[in-house]
Order: structure tokens, then sequence, then C-alpha cells
């Protein structure tokens, strides 16, 4: 090969080097640049799933604190009913508080039903089908409707059991959370 044609060749192997390079290192630089996109997406979503995760974990927890203390204010006001009754002066006053409790627990309790696992609501159940069948035995003895079996003793006894029940659901519920006991 002549002299001439092997510089223009070493020329042409030149530019061609200079310009693969330069091709290589954008090729690679958009590479490295899609791979932090992907990356900056991932954490995107990952952050996004914690967030809605906290999310139901707030909601959750927010439903069990309100669903927690309309049971207790409930369980209070009808052990209330029932000294009243024992000591016979029951008020319009006090059965209207009863009535106004007993529709907010009932109102916590349906938005529990909406919001929290089975484990939690099968306690909350419970606890409203007792907190029912205390009402029920009272409303019957103070109305003068009471059946054989509508006592102020099986009224004390849902009185005790409710307390069990209580306790009960709130240990689901914190466990339910995450919550040592």
């Amino acid at each position: 090969m002549s002299p001439s044609a092997s510089a223009l060749v070493i020329a042409l192997v030149g530019i061609a080097g200079t310009l693969a390079s330069a091709l290589l290192t954008q090729r690679s630089a958009n590479h490295n640049k899609l791979r932090e996109l992907e990356r900056a997406d991932q954490q995107r979503l990952e952050d996004r799933a914690y967030q809605a995760q906290q999310a139901v974990l707030e909601a959750r927890r927010s439903c069990y604190v309100a669903l927690n203390i309309a049971a207790r204010l409930y369980q209070t006001e009808l052990t209330n009913y029932l000294a009243t009754i024992i000591a016979g002066n029951v008020t319009d006053e006090l059965r209207t508080s009863v009535d106004e409790m007993r529709r907010e627990h009932r109102s916590r309790h349906a938005e529990a039903q909406m919001v929290v696992p089975d484990s939690v609501l099968e306690k909350a159940g419970a606890v409203n089908g007792n907190l029912s069948q205390f009402y029920g035995i009272l409303k019957a003895i103070d109305a003068g409707t009471a059946t054989p079996s509508d006592t102020v003793e099986a009224a004390e006894s849902r009185r005790l059991r409710s307390w069990d029940l209580l306790g009960e659901m709130r240990a689901a519920m914190r466990h339910d959370l995450d919550i040592a006991s």
C-alpha cells in the first residue's frame, strides 16, 4: 500500500475511532441516566406504597380509637342506667343520654365494619352484641315489660361481661396495630 493510501486509511480509522468513542460515551451516559430514572421511579413507587399503607393504618387506628371510646362511654352510661334503675330514680334525661350513647356506639361500630379486619370485627361484634343485650334488659326493666330473664342480676352479669369483652377488643386492636400489650 502506498504511503498516501496508508495515511488515508489511518486518518479514516482515527476519525471512525473518534466518532465511535463519542457515540459509545453518549450511549453509556444515556444508559446510566435511564437506570437512574428507573431507580427514582421505583423509589417513588415505594414511597407511595408506604404512604398509602401508613394512611390505611392511621385510618384504622382512628377508627379503633373512636370505637373504643364509644363502646366504653356506652357501657358507662348503661352502668349509670342500671344504678338508677336499682335506686328507682330513672330520669328522662338519663334515658336520652343512654339513647345518644347507643346511637354513637352504633355509628362507630358501623364505621368499623368497613375498615377493620375480621379478627377485630369479631371482638367488636361481641362487645356490640353484649351491650345491646345489656341495653335491652335495662329498657325492659325500666318500661315494666321485663320477662323473667330480664332481671337486675342478668343486667349486672352483662355489665361485668362487657368489661371483659372490651378488654378483648382492645387487645385485638392493639395486636392489629402491632402495639405490644
